[in-house]
């Protein structure tokens, strides 16, 4: 009977093929992430970080390993800090490796432990200035980019999530897609996007940001989607019950600024920062959803109505 070969065996036999005799030790399972299985694995030539596909699960979407190693690789090149890739397999199972990048991602209205306000406001800024390298990026250079959204198509995207939240969750949702639907911004040229670029996601030393993690969800989008996303996240009066206020952090009209730079103004931030918010209270309500129908027990999730609610309330009021 021929042995099983683990996912431990690939990951060492591929890493000494490139490096013959290298001391690779087991995958340990870094918790917390929602796509692929993740681990940490030690080396003689330091730390890395493996991210693979799931048994059994077909690799799409947040599950494409290779299409998540493809940007990565593809930003390599740029100004933009992302992970080094060390080692790509493409067979089934696929995973690659890539450097263990020292640092903190820590969102700092949301997460434990608190960071200093000082230091918070310094990578705010930091990152509002390293968005638009990524928004730089040649397209053409960008492989498997797919068809890019725009802002119609987006908000078509997170109606559909709103839609499969019950109504009662996300009181006034109805009425802010009405008014984001009303009046669509014209599509600016599509960008490379992160997804979910927020703190959370740029691991920082000190001040600095190191490295762009989870690339999950990348695409080809209208830049101020992304921006409209960050600026979610630059205040904690969004986020009652379950976030902080922190102060001393930039304003919104500042980090839109900082992003900017000596570039044209942007048009119809108003409605992106509305979308923003649109989307999280979308991702709050069905993540209740779950909880309430007993899909995933988190009695954490009770603690999100207030902040649903003034998402919500917060999005209207930018577009009234």
């Amino acid at each position: 009977m021929t042995a099983t070969i683990t996912l431990d065996d690939r990951v060492a036999r591929r890493l000494r093929e490139q490096n013959p005799g290298l001391d690779v030790g087991p995958l340990e399972p870094l918790l917390g992430g929602h796509s692929g299985l993740t681990y940490k694995v030690r080396t003689g030539d330091g730390d890395l970080v493996v991210k693979a596909v799931p048994e059994g699960q077909r690799p799409i979407g947040r599950h494409d390993m290779l299409r998540q190693a493809r940007i990565m690789e593809t930003l390599g090149a740029t100004a933009v800090p992302v992970p080094r890739i060390v080692a790509v397999d493409e067979s089934g199972p696929a995973w690659f490796a890539m450097e263990c990048v020292a640092g903190e991602s820590l969102e700092p209205v949301l997460d434990t432990p608190p960071v200093e306000p000082a230091v918070a406001a310094a990578r705010m800024r930091r990152a509002a200035t390293v968005l638009p390298l990524l928004h730089a990026v040649p397209v053409d250079t960008i492989p498997d980019a797919g068809d890019p959204l725009s802002p119609g198509a987006e908000l078509a995207r997170w109606q559909r999530t709103l839609d499969a939240v019950p109504p009662e969750l996300v009181g006034g949702g109805g009425e802010l897609l009405r008014l984001l639907a009303a009046d669509l911004p014209e599509a600016l040229p599509p960008t490379l996007v992160h997804g979910d670029y927020r703190l959370g996601n740029i691991l920082a030393q000190d001040t600095e940001p190191a490295a762009l993690i989870d690339w999950e969800i990348w695409s080809l989008g209208d830049p101020r989607v992304e921006l409209g996303w960050f600026l979610v996240f630059a205040d904690g009066a969004n986020f009652p019950g379950v976030g902080r206020e922190v102060p001393g952090l930039p304003s919104e009209d500042e980090l839109i600024a900082l992003y900017t730079g000596d570039g044209p103004e942007l048009r119809d931030m108003n409605w992106f920062n509305a979308l923003g918010r649109l989307k999280m209270a979308a991702i709050m309500g069905h993540n209740l959803r779950r909880h309430r129908e007993g899909r995933h027990h988190d009695p954490d999730q009770e603690r999100l109505p207030d902040t649903i609610s003034q998402l919500i309330r917060g999005g209207t009021a930018l577009l009234a």
